[in-house]
């Protein structure tokens, strides 16, 4: 397993100046950047062990990123 940050600009490269944009003139999809990155990093501290936590909290993270980052995803192909 990797323990690489899974940061927007490296999943969707092509995408750079669409996200910047985006959290610029659409709230919605500023609260989505932003709630992506906090789940991110958490998932990140905890594979560190900098934070760590249990397998189903982990999961439920792991989770939650995979929706943001499929509605965002949604958001920039638009």
């Amino acid at each position: 397993m990797s323990n690489t940050p899974h940061e927007l600009a490296d999943e969707f490269p092509e995408f750079a100046d669409r996200i910047h944009e985006l959290k610029v003139e659409d709230a919605h999809f500023a609260k989505l950047f932003d709630d992506y990155h906090e789940v991110n990093r958490a998932i990140h501290r905890a594979e560190e062990n900098i934070e760590p936590t249990d397998d189903v909290h982990m999961e439920e993270m792991r989770k939650r990123r995979m929706v943001l980052k499929d509605e965002i995803y949604g958001m920039l192909k638009q």
